[in-house]
């Protein structure tokens, strides 16, 4: 029959979203320059809030696509394979992302002298007279994240054995536990001690805890996705790589807190006063 799809590789029809979202991304990126220069330049807001406001209505269309998609059979074993090949190398992306944050904050502890007029030749700088107690909330937190790692596989593995109340009470506890991270997080930084821009460890410490954190956020919005598509029903023990996905995102924003844990809290304020 003309039209007869007799292999396992589905074609995309046409779709503009790609486009628009190209063109969101450019005037988000230009609205974020101007923001930065907005002292001699101005039109940031239109700019900024429309390329935002393109890449929502991109993010939401699109990922709509894929999950009709996914119903209507088209992800084929196939498929499948070369989606998760996809989402490898977008963690591959993010870990390298982290490791531009993890890398200065290695460079300022550790050549500090290079810096003398700038953080008075000492690490933690001389400007910041105390920094976040790492066994206090920071420690709760690693807690947090931990325990929502084991949650979220107790949900995947409730999915692969036909389990669906499981599933559903795995992503419940997962959700809650990653919106109780991001409120401790949040009180922790309005009761900081130092603040973000004065000196080279205030803006690591808050660049590389508050991308995390909003990794955090997205990966709980991931989660809330698929405990929706779980109630109507979306996944099977053979076909969820939805699920699987969120899965992988949230172990690796559970490893990445570990490292930042150790390295900016732990070893990055040893030896200076305790908050």
């Amino acid at each position: 029959m003309a039209g007869a799809k007799n292999h396992q590789y589905h074609i995309l029809p046409p779709d503009i979203w790609p486009l628009i979202g190209s063109i969101s991304a450019v005037m988000f990126t230009s609205g974020m320059v101007l923001f930065m220069h907005r002292d001699t330049m101005g039109g940031w807001p239109i700019v900024l809030g429309l390329g935002i406001a393109g890449l929502i209505a991109t993010f939401f269309s699109w990922f709509s696509n894929i999950v009709k998609e996914a119903q209507a059979g088209d992800h084929t074993p196939v498929v499948q394979l070369h989606l998760r090949y996809g989402m490898i190398l977008f963690i591959a992306s993010e870990v390298m992302f982290f490791l531009g944050w993890f890398w200065a904050f290695f460079d300022f502890a550790l050549f500090p002298s290079e810096l003398a007029e700038v953080v008075g030749g000492q690490f933690p700088p001389k400007a910041i007279e105390a920094v976040m107690d790492p066994f206090d909330l920071p420690l709760l937190n690693t807690l947090i994240l931990l325990c929502s790692g084991t949650t979220v596989t107790w949900a995947h593995h409730s999915l692969i054995h036909g389990d669906r109340d499981g599933l559903k009470k795995g992503l419940w506890l997962t959700i809650l536990l990653g919106i109780l991270f991001t409120s401790i997080q949040a009180y922790e930084y309005v009761h900081a001690p130092f603040a973000f821009g004065l000196n080279t460890y205030g803006s690591a410490f808050y660049m590389a805890t508050g991308f995390h954190g909003f990794h955090v956020l997205v990966g709980t919005i991931f989660l809330i996705v698929c405990l929706v598509r779980t109630y109507k029903g979306h996944f099977t023990p053979q076909q969820h790589f939805g699920f699987e996905a969120a899965a992988w995102y949230w172990h690796f924003v559970d490893v990445v807190w570990l490292f930042l844990f150790v390295v900016i809290y732990v070893w990055g304020g040893w030896g200076a006063p305790i908050h």
